[in-house]
């Protein structure tokens, strides 16, 4: 759960004498083994106000890999947890180019600093003090930001966008939109006529949103990282799924408006198995007929062909036969393998346990593709390779 701000934390933080202590505090390790001397030393640089500025540097270190330029912002551990990276925030802002927008749940403020950059203005409300007093601290001076319930619009004439809160008191993850903070359908229907973006987890049931025009999954750097529901005038006419994969050489997106044909084969040369965002949304079908590649099974998600799409991991096929224990073992032993990749969809195999049954050994890595192809469970023998 971490530590629990109030507004006082948050002012001294603020202040010279705040961040001439967070200063100091930065510079210790704050590892397990130094805990108790450096615990030590922050209660010296403020009695009052220690537990603040150790739980402050530690959640800017965290932050350093999912948010650009956040050295001195300020967090709850549950906002970090659930604040967008600026890869994926940044992305799903440029929607927004232009627009006037209010972010119904601004929290401390994560998204509005991406929002701000395209936006022609920017509103953020909430209805956490401390969040908003961190984000006055994050955003700066000239955001405007209100205290507000996220259902009893305070705003007009803005494009409306919202990541409902997804954990209980006790930092469990709620599933059912239901339990959502607030609400889904209750969102929905507060900004009903107006074009609204609500920020999802990717697991959720797209079943129970159905006043959502389009549905984008988006992955980041091969992990999936949020569903965007999106209505009315911000969704893309004619699409109703789309896939958005952000990685370090740029993104790519597909949609359901793409064509959807291609065969279903034996496997091929290759091997591919498509981004997440691309499965969860449903496009596998689409990706395979834009690059070329047909289905091994047609409800199974692996893919094959000649020739796998540039940029992505790929796997060489060795061989590929009907699946079992003793095969596969013999077939690793035949080749040196003395380290193995093992992915499974469709068969319930548990790789960490078939792997210490294998009794691997040689100077060879590969990867094996457990899968079934109509009824027969297929071991498919691969090398991994960056294309």
């Amino acid at each position: 759960m971490g530590y629990t701000f109030s507004l006082d934390d948050v002012a001294y933080l603020r202040s010279d004498a705040g961040c001439a202590a967070l200063s100091e505090v930065a510079a210790l390790p704050l590892t397990p083994a130094s805990h108790l001397h450096d615990i030590g030393v922050a209660r010296k640089t403020s009695p009052d106000r220690f537990a603040a500025l150790v739980e402050t540097v530690l959640l800017r270190r965290r932050a350093q890999s999912k948010l650009d330029g956040a050295d001195g912002w300020l967090f709850t551990d549950d906002a970090l947890q659930q604040a967008t990276a600026s890869p994926v925030a940044g992305h799903r802002a440029r929607r927004f180019a232009g627009r006037d927008v209010h972010d119904v749940t601004c929290s401390v403020g994560a998204d509005l600093v991406a929002l701000s950059q395209v936006a022609a203005r920017c509103i953020g409300s909430d209805l956490d003090p401390v969040r908003l007093a961190m984000a006055r601290n994050n955003c700066g001076p000239d955001q405007l930001l209100l205290k507000a319930d996220a259902l009893k619009p305070a705003s007009r004439a803005t494009a409306v966008t919202a990541d409902p809160a997804r954990r209980d008191s006790a930092g469990r993850r709620k599933w059912h939109p239901s339990d959502f903070v607030p609400p889904l359908d209750e969102l929905a229907d507060a900004y009903a006529g107006r074009d609204l973006a609500v920020k999802c987890a990717p697991g959720i049931d797209f079943a129970v949103a159905p006043w959502a025009d389009e549905v984008e999954l988006v992955s980041l750097d091969g992990q999936v990282r949020e569903a965007c529901l999106w209505t009315r005038g911000l969704a893309t006419p004619g699409v109703t799924r789309r896939a958005s994969v952000l990685h370090g050489r740029g993104e790519w997106t597909i949609t359901d408006a793409e064509p959807d044909d291609c065969p279903v084969r034996a496997p091929g040369e290759w091997i591919i198995d498509p981004d997440g965002a691309v499965v969860r949304a449903g496009l596998v079908r689409h990706y395979a007929a834009r690059h070329g590649l047909w289905q091994l099974d047609e409800r199974i998600a692996y893919l094959s062909g000649d020739t796998p799409p540039p940029g992505i991991r790929a796997f060489r096929v060795l061989e590929h036969a009907h699946y079992t224990e003793k095969a596969l073992r013999t077939s690793l032993r035949a080749h040196g393998i003395g380290r193995l990749e093992i992915l499974v969809r469709g068969l319930d195999v548990d790789p960490n346990t078939l792997r210490k049954r294998l009794k691997l050994a040689g100077p060879d890595e590969a990867t094996v593709v457990l899968t079934r192809i109509g009824s027969r469970p297929t071991a498919v023998l691969c090398r991994a390779t960056r294309t």
